[in-house]
């Protein structure tokens, strides 16, 4: 069979020619190679941008948004092959990835040995990749039940062993990549009826891997499920097995790459946020504006018409989940929301719609409203847009917005979005499947600001409550997703994986905040972080210091300036010190510290600069808030 396709990337008919001007050109930029790897690559071409990679960046490049990662490929097969695909698959997302493999065959021992190359290596991540036969032999086709179900519980001991050792010994996230169903069926399609079937073996312990990394915290790989969509032969070849112990076809490295690549931005935050919709054609059949709404294609009656439902039914489970949507339409607003308020087979309502912008103005230009309103970054869109002039004008005009090739057949649209993997999650949180409501919220209170006659009154008509809290277990998911997304009111971008956090916790000289503020409104969620350290000399540094930008204005930087300095003074300090460390994306808070009242005690001509405040200095203060701990 063929190598799986990436269907959503563009196969760019001038690649080549790009390529080749890249490598004549000693000075390429990083930007450059990241347009090169947003296409559909094959093996051959994964290969050569990967060398041009190494060349050209043997060191992560100065200013990177993102931060790299060195990751560790722990398997029990040959793996080498796929690691041009995981670098060339992080490139694409902006993370640059340093790889590290042991000998053939030795991870237990360099896991074992704290002087080995492993250990020196310090990975942030480690991934377990290990082959079906790996996984599931041992087991006699003769075995009765309950030798399968002894057999099954042990390999996942084994496993949950390894993901213990990864993280106490390396301080690494772990990444467990699932059994792939190459093992030959024993039965046919009732294999589950033959206990000792390793087939059967290891379909049983798949789902049993993903309740324990549920569980565990730890983040799965499933090629399996990927698998199931390609083909297996599109995955596996058992020559190149037999030859080499290639499990993952090298055909199949670029996507393998890719797949893993997403769950490494996902660890830092770094998935998607808003889906941006076009409408025409895109969420219905038709154009509203010529069609009427009586005349476009939605709905039951037609297959043309199911298939936009469905893809409104995909939208809005994202929505569920805690995807952000938008619309970005040239059309007439009035029409433009015709649908939603009157067509009785619109699965979206206007209240899923985070944004509406309906005009006749270019979509670039629409789309950086879009992302202003909603106060995230360019990169944190996805736009999806039947008319290939539109994704190519976005494309040229904002390269940093993903813009997926989006198939002729509505009835695809769903699996082209879902295939690309933008908003890849480990987890999702309270938090993340409030975020719509907390967007109509948001309205809200801007329409009640408009009405107010001054600020303290508008703020007290809120009703705010901020509630504090220790960092604790029950909210570590949420805690590490905001450190590792959070970049304009950021003072430090420091990023804390869930072992970093757990540290934090059980540091006596350290402290966690976790804020959450409700209004007349609804829930916020946790809306602020605060991490902070007592030094040697006893000043306490705030060493990060975040918060959500939909809270700006409320007072809520005094009110979390004044739980801080509690803290401070409960672990003896008598000044505190805080630190901005700019970024391209955090200028908003480059005064924070001054406005609060610190006075600068060391700056550098980059802009970094370090601040003091005698919590003496610190005067009580009203508030137009209730703060407590809850």
């Amino acid at each position: 069979m063929g190598r799986p396709q990436m269907a959503w990337l563009q196969r760019d008919p001038a690649w080549a020619a790009r390529m080749k001007a890249a490598e004549q050109d000693e000075g390429v930029g990083w930007s450059t190679l990241v347009g090169l790897a947003d296409a559909d690559l094959d093996l051959l071409q994964t290969e050569r941008l990967d060398r041009l990679l190494r060349r050209r960046f043997p060191e992560p490049p100065e200013g990177l948004a993102t931060r790299p990662v060195r990751l560790a490929l722990l398997g029990s097969s040959t793996t080498t092959h796929l690691q041009p695909g995981i670098r060339t698959g992080a490139l694409r997302r902006g993370l640059f990835v340093t790889t590290f493999e042991p000998d053939y065959g030795q991870f237990q021992q360099e896991l074992l040995d704290p002087a080995s190359a492993l250990h020196r290596f310090r990975p942030d991540v480690v991934l377990f990749a290990f082959d079906a036969r790996h996984l599931a032999g041992g087991l006699d086709a003769a075995a009765g039940e309950a030798e399968a179900e002894a057999a099954l519980e042990a390999a996942l001991a084994r496993l949950a062993g390894l993901w213990r050792l990864a993280r106490e010994r390396l301080g690494a996230a772990v990444v467990q990549q699932t059994g792939l169903p190459v093992l030959a069926p024993l039965l046919g399609s009732n294999e589950h009826a033959l206990p000792g079937s390793a087939l059967a073996l290891l379909t049983r312990l798949n789902d049993g891997m993903r309740r324990a990394a549920a569980a565990e915290g730890v983040a799965l790989l499933a090629v399996d499920t990927q698998a199931a969509r390609d083909g297996i032969g599109a995955w596996h070849d058992p020559v190149l097995w037999h030859r080499g112990k290639q499990e993952i076809s090298p055909a199949a490295a670029p996507l393998y790459g890719d797949l893993l690549a997403r769950l490494l931005a996902a660890l830092q935050g770094r998935s998607a946020k808003c889906l941006v919709l076009d409408l025409d054609n895109t969420l219905w059949g038709g154009v509203i504006g010529d069609d009427g709404v009586e005349g476009i294609a939605l709905g039951q009656g037609s297959a043309l018409g199911e298939a936009f439902v469905a893809f409104q039914d995909y939208a809005r489970s994202l929505a569920r989940r805690g995807v952000i949507l938008a619309v970005c339409s040239k059309n007439d607003e009035a029409n433009a929301r015709a649908p939603f308020e009157r067509h009785p087979e619109m699965r979206l309502a206007l209240s899923d719609i985070a944004s509406f912008v309906a005009n006749w103005n270019d979509k670039p230009a629409n789309i950086r409203a879009i992302a202003q309103e909603l106060n995230i970054g360019l990169d944190s869109l996805v736009f999806v847009d039947d008319n290939p002039f539109e994704r190519a004008l976005v494309r040229r005009e904002l390269p940093m917005v993903a813009v997926p090739e989006l198939p002729d057949e509505p009835a695809l649209y769903a699996d082209c979005v879902a295939a690309a993997g933008y908003f890849e999650a480990i987890a999702v949180t309270a938090e993340d499947r409030a975020r719509g409501a907390q967007y109509q919220a948001n309205r809200e209170r801007a329409a009640l600001a408009g009405a107010a006659t001054d600020l303290e009154s508008y703020l007290r008509s809120l009703e705010m409550r901020l509630l504090w809290r220790r960092f604790d277990r029950i909210g570590l998911a949420r805690i590490v997703q905001l450190i590792n997304k959070t970049n304009q009111f950021n003072l430090t971008t420091r990023r804390y994986d869930e072992a970093e956090v757990v540290r934090v916790m059980e540091d006596p000289r350290a402290f966690g905040l976790q804020l959450r503020l409700l209004d007349r409104f609804g829930d916020n969620g946790i809306i602020a972080i605060v991490i902070g350290r007592l030094a040697e000399d006893g000043d306490l540094v705030i060493d990060t210091w975040l918060m959500s930008c939909r809270v700006l204005g409320r007072q809520v930087e005094e009110a979390t300036l004044d739980l801080v300095a509690a803290e401070a003074r409960r672990l003896g300090a008598a000044r505190l010190v805080g630190e901005y460390r700019p970024t391209e994306r955090n200028a908003m808070v480059a005064g924070h510290y001054e406005k609060l009242g610190f006075t600068p005690i060391a700056v550098d001509p980059g802009g970094a600069a370090r601040y003091a405040l005698d919590l003496a200095a610190i005067a009580p203060r009203t508030s137009c808030m209730t703060i407590a701990e809850g």
